[in-house]
C-alpha cells in the first residue's frame, strides 16, 4: 500500500511511483502472454483483432514484418487475458488507486504500449483528461513497468505540478491531442523522467502533462497502462 508520504507526493506533484508493487510471478505471466502476442504478430501485415467498439486490438508500427515484428499496442488486454484482468481488477494496483481517488473506483480502460529496440514511437506533450473528459478530476492512469524503464529506452517524462494547469489540445477548432508547441521548451525544462524496474507502478493524475521519446536502447520498454475513475466520475463523451 502507499505510504502517507507517497499519497502526499501524488497530490502535490501529480504523480508518484510505487516500487516493487507487483510480484515476480505475476510479471512473468504478463510477459509470457505479451511475448506470445509479439510472436503471433509475425503472421500479420496490418492491424488485426477486434474489440467491442470495432477498433483493431493489435496495432503494428510502420516497418513491421515477420522477420522484425513491431507490435506497438494492445487495446484492453484484460478483455482477452486472465493474467491481465487479474492484475488490474484485484490485488495491489486497484487498492492503491482507491487510496488516491477512492474509496470506490471503476476500471475505465487499459492498453499495452510497447517500444521494442529501435522503435521510433514518440509521444508529444499532452494531458489525458481531454481525451476522456469526466464530470470531475478523480481520474488517474497507472503505468506498470513490465521491463526496466530508462531514459535511453523511452521513459515516460512528467511535468510535476502541471496537474493544476490547463492547456488547450485544439488547433483551429480541431482536437489534435497535444499541447501547443510554444509550451515544449518549458515542459522539457521542468520535466522529470519516470524510471524504474519491472514491477514498479507509476500513478499519474489525469491532468499531469507528460510525453516520451523513442527507444534508443537495446532493451524493450513495455508498459501496462490502465485508467481508473472514482465511482462518482461520469464520462462526458
Amino acid at each position: 500500500m502507499l505510504t502517507p508520504e507517497e499519497i502526499a507526493q501524488f497530490h502535490d506533484c501529480g504523480y508518484v511511483i510505487a516500487r516493487n508493487a507487483v510480484s515476480a510471478d505475476v510479471l512473468d505471466a504478463l510477459r509470457a502472454e505479451l511475448d506470445g502476442w509479439i510472436e503471433e504478430s509475425r503472421e500479420h501485415a496490418a492491424n488485426y483483432g477486434e474489440t467491442p467498439d470495432g477498433k483493431k486490438r493489435f496495432d503494428l508500427e510502420a516497418g513491421h514484418s515477420a522477420a522484425a515484428p513491431k507490435l506497438r499496442r494492445v487495446a484492453n488486454p484484460a478483455d482477452v487475458s486472465e493474467a491481465y484482468r487479474n492484475v488490474l481488477f484485484d490485488g495491489p494496483i486497484p487498492d492503491m488507486v482507491a487510496q488516491l481517488i477512492g474509496p470506490d473506483v471503476k476500471f475505465h480502460h487499459s492498453k499495452l504500449n510497447i517500444k521494442l529496440p529501435g522503435m521510433a514511437t514518440k509521444v508529444d506533450w499532452h494531458q489525458d483528461h481531454p481525451y476522456d473528459p469526466h464530470s470531475n478530476d478523480d481520474v488517474l492512469t497507472t503505468l506498470l513497468m513490465l521491463d526496466a524503464m530508462t531514459e535511453e529506452n523511452g521513459a515516460l517524462k512528467v511535468v510535476p505540478g502541471s496537474h493544476r494547469e490547463r492547456y488547450s489540445h485544439y488547433q483551429d477548432d480541431r482536437f489534435i491531442g497535444t499541447t501547443a508547441p510554444e509550451h515544449d521548451a518549458d515542459f522539457a525544462r521542468r520535466a522529470e523522467a519516470v524510471t524504474g524496474e519491472p514491477g514498479d507502478v507509476c500513478f499519474m493524475h489525469t491532468w499531469c502533462v507528460h510525453g516520451s521519446g523513442d527507444n534508443r536502447a537495446a532493451t524493450s520498454r513495455r508498459l501496462l497502462i490502465c485508467d481508473y475513475v472514482a465511482a462518482d466520475a461520469v464520462p462526458l463523451t
